[in-house]
C-alpha cells in the first residue's frame, strides 16, 4: 500500500458500516488519517480519579470514578424502580441515575468500591450533578472478559479520553484507533529533514502512536511538541505562499499629493488626531506608496477612530487620481457610513455641485435598495471619475457596477465577508486595487497571525477623548425575577434623565419565522415541559410587552433586518434626533450605530450571543459624555459555562482580554473558521491561545522556506500536505477569517 492512500482509506474498510457511519456523521471522521488525527481530549492515571468537581454542564462527557454507594429507590406507588449511584472522586461527587428495565444490571455490577468509566451528558437535577442513563465500563473485575481487557490494555498506562459523542464512547474509539494505528507508519512527514533535525524533533509515525498510546508523560511532551509544530507550520506556510503570491502582484502606487483633498479635509478637522491615528495612517500610506497592493487588517475597539483613519487614506487615494470603495455588512450601516463621511467632509464630498468644493469629489452610495433613478446616477458616477468614494453593500460587486479607477478597497467588519466578495471587488480595478480591512473585535497576536495571516496588522488602541466608562451587570432572570423589574426600571430612569436605551433581541420573531401552527403548538409545549428548549427571545414580542407594561407611556419603536430598508433608515434617523426612548432591535446595531445620547442597553437571552458579539453591542453605549450601562440578562444556570462567559463580560471593558476569553471558550475551531465554512477546523492540537512562541516561531521558518523556493518544488512532501490540507473548503477558511 503506497503513503498515502492508506491514510485516505475509508473507515468502512476497517471498522464496519455502522460504526464509520456513526464517526462520519456525528464526529466528521471519513478517513484512517482523520481517525489518527483525532487526538484524546486528555489522559487518565490508573488509580488516579478525575476531577468531578469540575465537569462542564450540558457536555458530554467521560470520568473514572469509584462507587461510594448504590440504592434502590420505588416510585409511582411502587410501580416504577429508580437505581440512584453515588461516585466518588475525592474532589467531589456526581450521581449516576438509571430507570425501569435498565435498573437491572448496573444494580448488579455498580457496587460500592468498583471503578469504572462512566459517559454521559451533565445534567443538574435538584441542584446535584448527574449523569442519566450513562454508559460504563469495570475497569477493576476480574470475572467480566471486557474489563479485564480494558485493566490490561491499559494497566500502568496513561488512559487516553478522546472527544466522544452520545453514540460512540471514548473507549469504543479508543478501539477504533488501536484498528488503525499500523497506518501511523505510512505518514507523509511535512518538515524538511534539515528543520526536524535542527530541532529535534520525533519522527511524525512515532508522535502519532506515543499521542495515542503514551507509555510515560514524557511520550507525550514529545508527540504534543511535534504535532503542534506541524499544524503550526504548515499553516504558516500556506499564509506565507499567499503573501508571496500577493508581493507578486501589480498595482498603481497612490502617493499623497500636496494641497489636495487630504491636506484640505485635515486642516479643516476640529481636533487633532490620536497617537495612533497618525502612526497607523503612517503605514498605510507608506503601503498605498508601494507598486504591490496593500493588504492590511486595520483593528481597534468600537470608537476608536477606524472610520476617519480609513477616510484619510481614501482621500489619499483620490488625490492620486484613483477611486476608493467602502464595502459595508448591512444597509443601515453602509447608510450610516455614507451619512457620517459626508458629514466630515462638508463641501468637500461635493464636487463638481453647487456650493461644492473645487477640490471635492463626490461621494455615492450604492444599495440593493435604491431606487432605479438614484441608482443609475450613482452607477454613472463611479463610470465617469465622477465619484471618488462609493459607499454600499455587496451591490458594489454586481456585474454591472463599473469603476473608472478604483484603487483602494475598504471593507468594514472581516467577518462578515467571505473572500469571493472580496476578490470580486478586487477584479473591478485595472489592476488589483489596494485592500484595507477593518474589524471592531479585537484578535489576540497569535490569531491575527493565523487567521489573517494574509494580512499586515495595525492596531488603534487608544480611545478618543471624550468617551465614557460602561458599567455591566449580569441580571439573572430565573434566579431573581426583581432583579429583571429593577432593570426596567433603570431603563426608565435613563430616559427620564434625556437620554436613550437600546434593548437587544436574538430573534426577530415575525410570522415568517414561525412555521404553521400545528408547529408552532409543538414548540410551545416543548417550552413549557422545558424552559431551556424555549426559542430565543424575539423583538416584536418583547417590544409589545415592554410597551403595555415596564416601560408604557415611552416611545417604542424597533428595528430589525427584515424591514424595508426606508423604514429602518426612519427609525434610525428618529432614534439619533432623540424622538424615540427606547429601540428594541437585533443584533443590526452591533456594528456602527452611533448614537452618543444612547446610555443603556438591556440585551435579552445573553447568553446567546457569542463574547466578542457583546462587546460589540456594549460598544454602542457610552459614546457621549454620559456614562454607559449594559443589563445581560439571562436564564442560564448559575453553574453554566453561559453564565461564566458573561460574568467574564461584566468584569472587564478590555476587547483584547475578552477576545481572550472567548478564544478559550470556543476553542480555536470556531476561531479558525469552522462557523463560517463548515470544514473542521486542522487545529486539533495547537492551541492559538497558548502556543504564541510556536506559531511565530512556525511563521519564522514558513516565511524563509518560501522565500527561497515559493513553489516548494525541493518539499514534495510538503507540498503533498499542504494540498490535502487546502481543499476547496479549507482554502475559504483562510481567507473568510
Amino acid at each position: 500500500m503506497d503513503r498515502v492512500s492508506s491514510f485516505d482509506e475509508p473507515l468502512k474498510k476497517l471498522l464496519g458500516g455502522a460504526t464509520a457511519k456513526v464517526m462520519a456523521e456525528h464526529l466528521d471522521l471519513h478517513t484512517v488519517g482523520d481517525l489518527l488525527h483525532h487526538y484524546p481530549r486528555r489522559y487518565e492515571e490508573r488509580g488516579k480519579l478525575t476531577a468531578l468537581a469540575d465537569l462542564p454542564l450540558d457536555e458530554h462527557v467521560t470520568v473514572v470514578a469509584q462507587v461510594a454507594d448504590a440504592r434502590i429507590l420505588m416510585f409511582n406507588n411502587g410501580r416504577g424502580k429508580r437505581l440512584e449511584v453515588t461516585l466518588t472522586d475525592g474532589s467531589g461527587r456526581l450521581q449516576l441515575v438509571f430507570f425501569g428495565h435498565g435498573v437491572h444490571k448496573p444494580h448488579k455490577e455498580l457496587l460500592p468500591g468498583r471503578q469504572a468509566m462512566f459517559a454521559g451528558k451533565v445534567s443538574v437535577f435538584n441542584r446535584k450533578m448527574q449523569l442519566a442513563h450513562p454508559t460504563y465500563q469495570l475497569l477493576d473485575a476480574s470475572d467480566a472478559d471486557e474489563a479485564t481487557e480494558a485493566v490490561d490494555a491499559f494497566a500502568g498506562r496513561l488512559l487516553p479520553i478522546y472527544p466522544a459523542c452520545k453514540q460512540l464512547d471514548s473507549w469504543r474509539i479508543a478501539k477504533a484507533i488501536d484498528a488503525v494505528l499500523p497506518s501511523a507508519q505510512d505518514a507523509v512527514d511535512p518538515l524538511p529533514a534539515s528543520l526536524r533535525e535542527g530541532r529535534g524533533f520525533t519522527p511524525l509515525p512515532e508522535a502519532l502512536l506515543k499521542v495515542h498510546r503514551p507509555q510515560t508523560k514524557a511520550d507525550l511532551e514529545d508527540a504534543k511538541a511535534r504535532l503542534k509544530w506541524d499544524e503550526a507550520f504548515v499553516l504558516q506556510v500556506a499564509l506565507a505562499r499567499r503573501r508571496y503570491a500577493d508581493t507578486q502582484l501589480p498595482a498603481v502606487a497612490r502617493r499623497p499629493v500636496a494641497d489636495g483633498l487630504l491636506d484640505a479635509f485635515d486642516a479643516k478637522l476640529p481636533f487633532t488626531l490620536t497617537e495612533g491615528q497618525e502612526k497607523v495612517s503612517k503605514e498605510i500610506f507608506d503601503d498605498l506608496a508601494t507598486e504591490h497592493p496593500m493588504h492590511r487588517l486595520l483593528q481597534g475597539e468600537v470608537g476608536s477612530g477606524k472610520t476617519m483613519v480609513a477616510l484619510r487614506a481614501m482621500l489619499t487615494v483620490v488625490d492620486a487620481g484613483g477611486q476608493a470603495a467602502m464595502l459595508a455588512p448591512t444597509e443601515v450601516l453602509a447608510q450610516q457610513h455614507h451619512r457620517s463621511i459626508t458629514e466630515m467632509m462638508g463641501e468637500l464630498a461635493e464636487g463638481g455641485m453647487l456650493g461644492g468644493s473645487d477640490r471635492g469629489t463626490k461621494v455615492v452610495l450604492l444599495t440593493g435598495s435604491m431606487g432605479m433613478a438614484a441608482r443609475r446616477q450613482a452607477l454613472l458616477d463611479l463610470v465617469t471619475g465622477e465619484a471618488g468614494i462609493v459607499i454600499g453593500t455587496h451591490a458594489l460587486i454586481e456585474d454591472k457596477v463599473q469603476f473608472h479607477d478604483l484603487g483602494l478597497v475598504v471593507v468594514d467588519e472581516q467577518h462578515r465577508f467571505g473572500v469571493e466578495q472580496r476578490d470580486a471587488l478586487r477584479s473591478k480595478g485595472k489592476q488589483p486595487p489596494h485592500l484595507l480591512v477593518m474589524t471592531a473585535t479585537p484578535i489576540p497576536r497569535t490569531v491575527a497571525m493565523t487567521v489573517f495571516g494574509d494580512l499586515e496588522t495595525s492596531v488603534l488602541d487608544q480611545l478618543p477623548a471624550g468617551r465614557s466608562p460602561i458599567a455591566s451587570h449580569v441580571v439573572p432572570a430565573k434566579d431573581k425575577p426583581h432583579f429583571l423589574a429593577r432593570a426596567w426600571e433603570r431603563v426608565r430612569e435613563e430616559v427620564e434623565n434625556g437620554h436613550q436605551a437600546y434593548v437587544v433581541c436574538p430573534r426577530i420573531g415575525d410570522d415568517a419565522e414561525e412555521a404553521d401552527g400545528k408547529k408552532g403548538k409543538a414548540k410551545k409545549k416543548a417550552a413549557d415541559e422545558d424552559p431551556e428548549k424555549r426559542p430565543p427571545l424575539a423583538v416584536l414580542e418583547i417590544a409589545d410587552e415592554l410597551r403595555k407594561g415596564a416601560l408604557a407611556g415611552l416611545t417604542v419603536e424597533v428595528l430589525h433586518g427584515r424591514m424595508h430598508p426606508d423604514e429602518k433608515d426612519d427609525v434610525m434617523r428618529r432614534f439619533a434626533a432623540g424622538d424615540v426612548d427606547v429601540l428594541v432591535a437585533t443584533t443590526v446595531i452591533e456594528v456602527g450605530v452611533n448614537v452618543p445620547n444612547a446610555t443603556a442597553m438591556v440585551i435579552m437571552d445573553a447568553d446567546r450571543f457569542g463574547v466578542s458579539q457583546l462587546h460589540q453591542l456594549r460598544g454602542r453605549v457610552g459614546r457621549g459624555s454620559a456614562p454607559g450601562l449594559c443589563l445581560l440578562v439571562s436564564e442560564a444556570h448559575e453553574a453554566s459555562p453561559a453564565r461564566a462567559r458573561l460574568s467574564a463580560v461584566a468584569a472587564t471593558l478590555d476587547g483584547f482580554e475578552l477576545s481572550r476569553i472567548d478564544l478559550e471558550q470556543r476553542r480555536e475551531g470556531d476561531v479558525l473558521g469552522q462557523a463560517q465554512s463548515g470544514v473542521r477546523s486542522s487545529l486539533r492540537m495547537l492551541t492559538v491561545i497558548d502556543d504564541e512562541e510556536v506559531i511565530a516561531a512556525a511563521r519564522e521558518e514558513a516565511v524563509a522556506i518560501v522565500a527561497a523556493d515559493p513553489e516548494l518544488e525541493h518539499l514534495p512532501e510538503l507540498r503533498m500536505v499542504l494540498a490535502a490540507l487546502l481543499d476547496k473548503d479549507r482554502e475559504e477558511y483562510l481567507d473568510k477569517g
